[in-house]
């Protein structure tokens, strides 16, 4: 199971990055989105050995061995069209959007790739655009989720 995330605010970075190591998920991909503030990249959480230790802390707690690799992706479009088909290739891709004419619990495959927008959601080329790549829309309930709140909830609901 892999995630795609808009880079959180760095506050809620570490908490994610232990969650995401909880539930062993095997790569995460963080991205630039329109309404992800650039300056979040200078956060030094985002540094190899802050990375580090929140997946340590996570994979403590569940008892796993194997740590979820972190992708860190400064351009969504380039991203989007050059690398998400290949990591979605042979599984569903699924993209949080609270329109989406399904929930995830209902749709859900394992393995499968599910991505996650930031605070505010993706703007509307920006679902465009990765659905044009394959992805499909589902929800994760009639609620408007914080970020760190629809990753629990779409890790629950997928594994």
């Amino acid at each position: 199971f892999d995630l795609v995330l808009a880079l959180p605010r760095p506050k809620m970075l570490r908490r994610i990055l232990r969650t995401v190591a909880e539930f062993g998920v095997g790569h995460l991909h963080l991205v630039q989105t329109a309404r992800v503030d650039k300056s979040y990249w200078q956060s030094p959480l985002l540094s190899d050995v802050q990375v580090d230790d929140a997946l340590q802390m996570g994979m403590e707690r569940s008892r796993d061995t194997i740590k979820p690799q972190v992708h860190r992706h400064r351009l969504f479009r380039p991203f989007v069209e050059d690398q998400l088909m290949g990591i979605c290739a042979g599984r569903s891709c699924w993209i949080a959007h609270p329109d989406g004419p399904v929930g995830l619990n209902e749709v859900s495959s394992h393995p499968a790739v599910v991505m996650i927008g930031p605070e505010g959601g993706f703007v509307p080329f920006e679902l465009k655009l990765a659905e044009q790549m394959g992805a499909r829309r589902v929800q994760l309930g009639s609620r408007i989720l914080s970020v760190d709140t629809a990753l629990t909830t779409a890790l629950a609901q997928a594994l």
